[in-house]
């Protein structure tokens, strides 16, 4: 916690500089020695107030919007807390919230002194117990807060040597895990106690290994950087467990490092994250941060003032006549047309990449980062400096290409380097395996679904990321890849994955919000029973038995579908090991056993584990399975590695008419490989009965087969068809995904070879 002081008096320490007695930096340096302007042009004076035990000392600085504001105060040494008074205009009705009362944090200041609940004294406004508006007025506090504020301390960059590089796997090598650095180690039985829940614990070596074992290749965090809770959530005793909720930009969560390192310091906690980012890239795991710069934690027009509602509300937020604007359901989002805001945000991802080694970006809802007074745009300034930036361009970008704004869902729009979340990928792979299936249950028709698209996301989801494409393009040539659909079946807003097989209803009562949040569009399937089986209700009915093999085996199917698909796969954690959430399908709020990995797994878990390692050692050998390239159709007079065949059931090449088919549940997608190794054929069988499959007829098939996975428990026997021999005959129980690898005649190989 921040020290106690008796007063807040201004006092001119003889250590300390005098106002006018700093230096003006010629050029920018790091984050943490010098500072571009705050971004405060409406402001009548900025205090630069520095912290010495019990007092505090207040510099009245002479530039505070545009150039440098400061390089190296006098006496300003690693660990020193400051933070920044505004004096300037109150008047909520046009988005002025200036109060000197207020100590705000520097919103480049790469170290904060604790993290902290938060208090009504951050509010630049007189507010109630329940932290709303005293009276219903928007009256500005006059009491100081430097006691309870959270204040920006002065860390150091590092020197050049001790700089991590990011890894740069290929984006065709890829396996991402989402995870949260607390939910991820906090039940870990063989983890330390004392590093549970913590960086030094995701840093640990039983983490690394599992990771590695596992064959994911990049771990996705959800936010590391300084949050701050909502109001509604305080009023609820909860938290925001997520982090969606960003109070620095600059600075990581100090609640995730050790308590070891929080009290040693904000560099202890900086160089606790940089130590696990370390152990990763020693496993050969790179580090993606999901990032929030759509808004931050200050929330609408009655938020708390911590950074840059203080500064300049009108100049950082999209306000329009006074009133904020919100794309992103949270009361705010920062304003994009704001040449500050996109230096803040260039400056924020180059100081994660230098510092600390990180090596990609996840944008949350990045629709906002592209919206100017026309709408999104691809090619908006903040979209280019991050895209041609020379410290950026070479990391890994990911957008979630929507917001809750008018024409906000952009998926397949943002430019190249950007690899995007691919929402079309998760709907069509979930009706395909839950959905559809259910209907056909319900209503006794077999005509629900079909099997076109779940062939399009099989083979790279090219209708979205080449749409486009300008014209003129040479024939197969196109600015996107499939690398750049980001493929997800789960993530951390929704069902997990053993929870789309269990529930149809969400179960979000403990969130406080009287089970209205979350989606209700959750494409999931019960099999017949609602909510979890136990043991001995699964041992005393055969109903309860068939319902728990059958979500078992389609868990199986939805996370082959994902690993084996053209395109970066990415696992939510937990998933490959069937963890629940008891239904909740926005866990948000939920810092407890219901978002936490549970490490205790039975056989049947256990069991999906080695399923998902064995199905990643596929994607590895396999490279067909991991294009560069868009595919082209398959031809046997001149087979490629870039092409592909489809066959229905008969093994019949696929028709027109066949795609149209909703009575069709059953599709064979080959994928041509050399002669040595033989074709690659995936065969999903979303009908509920058990279908017979003939395998490819010759040239691609002719002298055998081998099945290298099935989804399915049943220990399947693949056999030959009678009428020709060497071409795979298999009978596929409903709701299954099989991999076969098929050998052709031997023209065809040669060709290959």
């Amino acid at each position: 916690m921040p020290d106690r002081a008796q007063s807040c008096t201004p006092r001119i320490a003889p250590t300390l500089a005098t106002p006018g007695s700093y230096r003006h930096a010629t050029s920018p340096r790091e984050p943490g020695r010098s500072r571009t302007g705050l971004g405060a042009p409406r402001a009548q004076a900025v205090d630069l107030c520095v912290r010495r035990g019990s007092s505090e000392q207040r510099i009245r600085l002479t530039r505070y919007d545009g150039g440098m504001w400061w390089d190296e105060v006098e006496g300003m040494t690693p660990g020193t807390r400051y933070g920044l008074r505004v004096h300037g205009p109150w008047d909520p009705q046009r988005a002025r919230f200036h109060n000197s009362a207020r100590l705000l944090l520097d919103p480049r200041g790469t170290g904060i002194s604790h993290a902290s609940p938060l208090l009504s004294s951050m509010f630049a406004h007189e507010v109630d117990a329940l932290l709303r508006p005293a009276d219903g007025m928007q009256r500005p506090a006059e009491d100081d807060n430097a006691d309870d504020a959270v204040w920006s301390v002065v860390v150091p960059p590092l020197e050049e040597t001790l700089r991590e590089e990011p890894l740069r796997t290929p984006w065709t090598a890829t396996v991402v895990y989402e995870a949260h650095v607390r939910g991820l180690t906090m039940l870990h039985p063989d983890l330390p106690p004392e590093l549970r829940g913590t960086y030094a614990g995701l840093g640990h070596r039983v983490m690394t290994d599992y990771l590695r074992d596992l064959g994911v290749t990049a771990i996705e965090l959800l936010p590391i950087h300084a949050i701050m809770d909502e109001p509604h959530l305080t009023r609820l005793a909860l938290t925001n467990y997520w982090g969606y909720s960003t109070l620095s930009y600059f600075a990581p969560h100090p609640g995730y490092a050790t308590r070891r390192a929080q009290e040693a310091g904000a560099a202890a906690v900086r160089d606790e994250v940089r130590s696990m980012v370390r152990s990763l890239h020693a496993a050969g795991i790179e580090v993606i941060c999901d990032v929030v710069y759509n808004h931050t934690a200050e929330g609408g027009a009655d938020g708390p003032s911590l950074s840059l509602r203080g500064l300049d509300a009108q100049d950082h937020y999209w306000t329009d006549h006074g009133a904020f604007v919100d794309f992103t359901g949270t009361g705010n989002s920062l304003n994009m047309r704001s040449g500050h805001v996109v230096d803040l945000i260039v400056s924020s991802l180059r100081h994660w990449v230098r510092e600390y080694g990180i090596d990609g970006f996840r944008f949350d809802l990045a629709a906002t980062l592209g919206r100017d007074d026309r709408g999104f745009r691809s090619d908006h300034p903040l979209l280019r400096a991050i895209t041609t930036d020379e410290v950026l361009r070479g990391v890994k970008l990911i957008a979630e290409p929507w917001d809750v704004g008018g024409y906000g869902w952009q998926t397949g729009s943002f430019p190249p380097p950007f690899a995007e979340w691919n929402d079309a990928f998760r709907n069509d792979v979930r009706s395909f395996w839950l959905e559809d299936p259910a209907r056909r249950v319900r209503t006794g028709t077999t005509q629900i679904g079909g099997v076109r698209d779940i062939a399009t996301r099989l083979a790279g989801s090219a209708d979205v990321f080449t749409r486009h494409d300008p014209q003129g393009l040479p024939p197969g040539q196109h600015l996107r890849a499939p690398w750049a659909s980001l493929n997800y079946v789960t993530a951390h807003d929704g069902f997990t994955l053993a929870d789309l097989t269990t529930y149809e209803g969400k179960r979000n009562e403990a969130n406080g919000e009287d089970g209205r949040d979350g989606t209700d569009d959750n494409r999931s399937w019960n099999h017949g029973i609602e909510g979890p089986l136990g043991p001995a209700e699964i041992a005393a009915s055969e109903q309860a038995a068939e319902v728990a093999r059958h979500r078992r085996r389609t868990a199986r199917s939805l996370m082959a579908t994902l690993l084996l698909s053209a395109g970066t796969p990415m696992i939510t954690a937990g998933d490959e090991a069937l963890r629940t959430q008891q239904g909740n399908n926005n866990a948000y709020c939920q810092d407890n056993r219901i978002s936490w990995v549970d490490w205790e797994r039975d056989e049947h878990q256990r069991a999906m584990y080695a399923a998902t390692r064995d199905l990643l050692a596929l994607r590895r050998r396999f490279s067909r399975l991991r294009p560069a390239t868009f595919l082209g159709d398959a031809d046997p007079e001149r087979p490629e590695r870039d092409q592909i065949a489809w066959f229905g059931a008969d093994g019949e090449p696929m028709r027109h008419g066949d795609w149209l088919d909703p009575d069709r549940h059953t599709l064979q997608m080959l994928r041509p490989g050399p002669a040595a190794v033989g074709h690659v054929v995936l065969v999903v069988n979303g009908s509920v009965g058990t279908e017979l499959v003939r395998g490819p007829a010759a040239p691609w098939s002719g002298r055998g087969a081998e099945l290298l996975f099935a989804s399915c428990e049943e220990e399947l026997e693949l056999g030959e068809d009678p009428d020709e021999p060497g071409r795979p005959l298999l009978h596929l129980p409903g709701g299954t995904l099989a991999v076969l690898l098929v050998h052709g005649t031997a023209g065809v190989e040669d060709r290959l070879g």
